[in-house]
């Protein structure tokens, strides 16, 4: 099993960057995969993310770097947030302090621990059942419904996921080995981003946001476009294509909620956990379990049908 981590462009929906571990050991935790992917960030960026990176270290590694983040607060930070303290500035929102934590890490050097700061400054804010810190610390220049505004838009993150699992296929890897299933994870990423580009472009030339067109639906009209003119297109058909791309735009729902279940059932079919020729010549030997048999019949009958 492998983890990956990635930061996408709000924007345009890119993958500026990714990286791949091992789901278990040294190395392979979100956060020792997110720390490599630091220097993909430029000075000014805001960088949104779950709670999962409201960390010191985190948030200490940004400051230094000149990158502000927002986060969800971390669940056991969440219950004792007290907004009577620290610097108030407005209805639960207010300026703390997070101090050094005594304990240096085991994957950081003793020098970059000495040079952390002692305490670091971030707001707090409550927006509804959420409760989001941020070293956006300017309450004027960054209002609360700024920030809310600014949080909801991280749900693109996920659709972006789905994208890449579920409509391109990533979900289910065809290579054996681990290294040429990385290969095949990288394959993917790429030709996510070539969509992205052509989507880019498309949106640029309907004056519309890119993230206002729909991912599936350029796919496939890509899909469509490329077997047309394998051969060879001209500006006049990429123009065309571009066109095409922009016709559908996706729905503005914000603040949609939707149960996290699906409709259709999957087939009562076991898994293949061993080899196949081990489960052929049992087959042939004792053949199929009972309820396999009668899963069998019931299918062919409704064929025959």
């Amino acid at each position: 099993m492998s983890r990956i981590v990635g930061i996408t462009c709000l924007s345009s929906g890119m993958v500026i960057n990714a990286a791949m571990g091992p789901y278990k050991g040294k190395g392979g935790s979100e956060h020792a995969l997110f720390r490599t992917l630091l220097s993909d960030l430029e000075q000014g960026d805001i960088l949104l993310g779950d709670a999962l990176y409201g960390s010191y270290y985190v948030l200490a590694e940004c400051l230094e770097r000149g990158i502000d983040v927002v986060f969800q607060q971390n669940g056991g930070r969440k219950r004792t947030t007290d907004f009577r303290r620290g610097k108030h500035l407005g209805s639960k929102d207010h300026l703390i302090r997070i101090k050094k934590p005594v304990q240096r890490p085991g994957w950081m050097s003793a020098e970059h621990f000495r040079n952390l700061p002692a305490e670091i400054v971030i707001r707090e804010v409550a927006l509804e059942s959420k409760v989001l810190i941020t070293t956006l610390n300017d309450a004027t220049q960054v209002p609360r419904e700024a920030l809310k505004a600014l949080y909801r838009s991280r749900w693109h993150v996920e659709l972006d996921i789905r994208n890449i699992k579920t409509t391109l296929g990533m979900e289910t890897l065809t290579c054996k080995t681990p290294e040429m299933a990385e290969k095949e994870m990288w394959v993917y990423l790429l030709a996510y981003n070539l969509i992205r580009i052509l989507m880019a472009q498309s949106a640029a030339l309907s004056d519309v946001l890119p993230r206002a067109l729909s991912f599936k639906h350029a796919l496939q009209i890509w899909n469509a476009w490329s077997c047309r003119l394998a051969s060879g297109y001209s500006q006049a058909d990429l123009v065309e294509l571009l066109v095409l791309i922009a016709l559908r735009c996706v729905g503005n729902r914000p603040g949609r909620v939707e149960p996290r279940a699906v409709k259709r059932r999957s087939k009562p079919t076991p898994l293949l956990t061993r080899p196949r020729h081990e489960a052929q010549a049992d087959i042939r030997k004792n053949g199929h379990p009972p309820k396999q048999r009668e899963w069998n019949r019931s299918g062919q009958q409704q064929e025959r049908l």
